[in-house]
């Protein structure tokens, strides 16, 4: 047994590459190899790529199948509080004994390659979830999906692509044809493809690389579709109408994402109960979370406190509408980004339902947006903003003059993780 701890080995794998980010899928097919491919012996696959919402659809499709009684492997990232967060084998998070000792195996079998760090742990994940019983194995992407370290299951039993929006251009492109195009590249040659809410560019772009592939397409508004109704909600597909619970993740656009996650289910052959499960029994941290425990709480001393990860436009639209949904009560802001954001376009709709914003600096990320400027950002789209040094500081500031207010930590995923580590 390795006497190491899983964090050790990271760190070491964080210098294995000079940047964080560079696509391509050389490096993760050379260390399969060395591994025996374990890609290839891998439950059934769903693999699943999108801009907002793919990481709630997965954790939708997760909770259906375990309804079921079925043992799911699933791969997510970043992480929140712990990288074991990412390696879900069969139903439980990996030990820090099997995560510590799979990736000191990929690390040896690397032998010093250049690899990032997101490549290497997707082939530990890969390699972990190969060597572990399950009924099915959920992929999600990491960024993009064309050239992204999980596209590497020749013959997935589906692929689904959530609502694609602008997002990492640096990397996907600035339009949303050619962002579409990196997330319909995890669609195969004859393997279902189910797709969520689009705007009509993407989708023409989704529709084409399916007919160029022979791929059949499930696609929101023409082969399926749902909708609120009287308190519930109603999934209509080829097989008939189904009636739901509305799903416990709050938001209008779980509504959404609850659809692709049913129609993957109904394909895949199960039943209502598998598709209640997913509505009512997903679990996703620090998507409009509810903070209940923890020194925050403690702060807050009565004040209702929320956390949420998301960090581009689209998502500061689903949230402007979460909020407007909630009952009325004076809402404030403290908001984190990194610089790679589109930080106007993020707060723009959240103005019009926000009394104030602090900004933070992000602790512990070299990336981050500082306070300053994220508070400058908020002013340039209406909002009256001032900074602080920590979360903390920032809670204390607001409950000085509004102390049974509505505060949302919001901004990045990356800042909720920070939230969910000292308050968990």
């Amino acid at each position: 047994m390795s006497a190491q701890t899983s964090d050790a080995v990271l760190a070491r794998m964080m210098a294995l590459h000079p940047k964080i980010i560079d696509l391509t899928l050389d490096r993760v097919w050379r260390l399969l190899e060395a591994l025996g491919n374990p890609q290839n012996d891998l439950p059934p696959v769903i693999h699943i790529a999108g801009t907002n919402g793919k990481g709630s659809t997965q954790a939708m499709i997760r909770a259906g199948l375990e309804a079921e009684g079925k043992r799911v492997h699933a791969y997510t990232s970043p992480h929140l509080a712990r990288f074991h967060e990412r390696i879900r084998l069969a139903g439980e998070l990996i030990s820090e004994q099997a995560l510590t000792d799979i990736l000191d195996e990929c690390y040896a079998a690397n032998d010093g390659g250049n690899i990032t760090y997101f490549e290497i742990t997707t082939c530990a994940a890969l390699l972990a979830f190969a060597r572990t019983p399950a009924d099915y194995t959920l992929l999600e992407v990491g960024l993009g999906g064309r050239l992204d370290a999980t596209n590497v299951v020749a013959t997935p039993a589906l692929t689904v692509i959530t609502p694609v929006s602008i997002d990492h251009e640096q990397f996907l492109g600035d339009t949303l044809t050619k962002i579409a195009g990196e997330k319909a590249g995890i669609i195969k040659r004859s393997v279902p493809c189910i797709v969520g809410p689009q705007p009509e560019e993407a989708l023409e772009v989704i529709e084409d690389v399916a007919a160029r592939h022979g791929a059949p397409l499930m696609a929101y508004g023409q082969q399926w579709r749902i909708e609120p109704d009287a308190g519930r909600i109603a999934f209509q597909d080829d097989n008939g109408l189904l009636d739901l619970p509305v799903p416990n993740l709050p938001g209008a656009h779980q509504i959404q994402n609850a659809g692709a996650a049913v129609m993957a289910l109904r394909h895949l052959g199960f039943g209502e109960t598998a598709c209640e499960g997913a509505v009512t029994q997903a679990d996703w941290p620090a998507r409009m979370q509810r903070l209940k425990s923890g020194p925050l709480i403690d702060l807050a001393n009565g004040a209702e406190l929320w956390l949420d990860g998301g960090h581009n436009p689209a998502a500061g639209l689903a949230l402007a509408a979460v909020l407007k949904s909630l009952p009325k009560r004076k809402t404030y802001l403290i908001c984190g980004m990194l610089n790679t954001k589109d930080v106007s376009g993020y707060l723009a709709p959240l103005a019009d339902h926000a009394e104030h914003l602090t900004a933070v600096s992000i602790p512990g990320e070299a990336n981050t947006l500082s306070a300053a400027d994220t508070a400058k950002a908020a002013q340039g789209v209406g909002m009256q903003a001032q900074t602080a040094e920590d979360v903390a500081g920032a809670l204390t500031q607001i409950l000085t003059t509004a102390p049974d207010a509505r505060v949302l930590i919001c901004g990045s995923l990356y800042l909720a993780g920070a939230i969910l580590r000292e308050n968990g």
